[in-house]
């Protein structure tokens, strides 16, 4: 089985503007598709340090004195370099979400394909999981997870169907939840609307829009001038906030105008957004919903 096959590979690594001398971070490791394509482009003197928090993709290291991989979470990017002497970069590359590896393994539960117990941690170290998330969050919870993280306009009903049904048994798998939520789908709707509520469950069980915001503030902090950023991301609420950091350096509300009136902004954005072609999808359907941004530090 093909661990996970990179997305967007050449573009996103175009992105980084590879000085073959530079140091450069991939914090998706994962199968190492993205990996080996930056060191194929780095000289003797260049490293590349890569993250990793699941536990799998350890055995997918590369055996080159230019590269260490790392296996934590990438929210803590500049602790970790810091550890390794290393202050400031000249790229980092994210490729967000899930890897194809964790969506084929069933026991993971992060597909809608399996019957698995409900996990959906991307590291096993991790006290939060999926079954916790259905199980003892009160309805408030449940509500605003299933909105902002799957913008399901039903959040309410869905929260609530979950309550009443686990008030008899605790739900245990993920075939247990689609039969608790069967009457919220229909069979022509039935992928869709599962996978934003998977989405909803998997996001808050790895804090995702919480690592992505400390990551890329963090990126801004250790990106040397010129170096570069270049993120694929694969739904719209983690896109969302990686175009409104590149464009001002901020996630809400509007930088600061000098004393011309000009806006002092942090990235300069490179070139527009890249999606797959047709041909790329075909190959590999995870890419469908890929979007490739790349930023510069000014």
């Amino acid at each position: 089985m093909e661990y996970h096959n990179p997305v967007l590979l050449q573009a996103s690594v175009d992105g980084l503007n590879i000085k073959p001398d530079g140091v450069y971070v991939d914090v998706t490791f994962g199968g190492g598709g993205h990996s080996k394509e930056i060191l194929k482009r780095l000289g003797p003197n260049g490293k590349l340090f890569a993250f990793d928090q699941d536990e799998d993709a350890l055995a997918n290291a590369l055996p080159d004195e230019r590269f260490t991989l790392i296996h934590e979470n990438f929210r803590f990017i500049k602790r970790f370099l810091r550890f390794y002497g290393v202050k400031s970069v000249d790229g980092i590359l994210a490729d967000l979400g899930v890897s194809s590896h964790q969506f084929d393994v069933p026991e993971r539960g992060f597909s809608t394909r399996f019957d698995a117990e409900l996990d959906m941690r991307m590291s096993q170290k991790n006290d939060l999981n999926a079954y916790r998330v259905v199980n003892e969050y009160d309805d408030a919870n449940l509500k605003r997870v299933f909105l902002d993280y799957g913008e399901l306009k039903n959040a309410p009903a869905l929260a609530r169907t979950i309550i009443e049904a686990r008030e008899n048994q605790p739900i245990k798998t993920t075939d247990e939840l689609k039969e608790v939520l069967a009457k919220y789908l229909p069979e022509r709707v039935r992928n869709k609307i599962l996978a934003q509520i998977y989405q909803a469950i998997r996001i808050e069980v790895n804090q995702e829009m919480d690592v992505l915001k400390e990551f890329l503030e963090q990126s801004l902090e250790i990106l040397n001038p010129g170096g570069r950023l270049s993120v694929i991301s694969y739904h719209s609420l983690e896109d969302r906030l990686v175009k409104r950091f590149m464009k001002n350096g901020m996630f809400e509300g509007e930088p600061e105008r000098d004393f011309f009136g000009n806006f002092s902004v942090p990235f300069k954005t490179i070139g527009k957004l890249i999606v797959p072609d047709n041909a790329e999808i075909k190959i590999n359907n995870r890419a469908r919903s890929a979007k490739l941004r790349i930023a510069e530090k000014v």
